[in-house]
């Protein structure tokens, strides 16, 4: 379970990095990459939804021991 945590985290934190690159320079690095609207950018965004999820899963899971 570990390692899908840490997994987790680290697509989050991708994410997270991606969305201040959209809200600093308006520039979108996962559709800059694998094109706007593509099946691939959205597969991106779904895995970063799922892990978000998964995190804060964690965060309560830390939270309550």
């Amino acid at each position: 379970m570990e390692t899908l945590q840490k997994s987790a985290l680290v697509i989050t934190i991708i994410g997270a990095i991606n969305w201040g690159l959209i809200g600093l320079f308006d520039f979108n690095l996962v559709e800059m990459i694998f094109g706007t609207g593509s099946l691939l950018s959205q597969i991106i965004y779904i895995l970063v939804g799922i892990t978000g999820l998964i995190n804060i899963g964690i965060l309560f899971n830390h939270i309550s021991k």
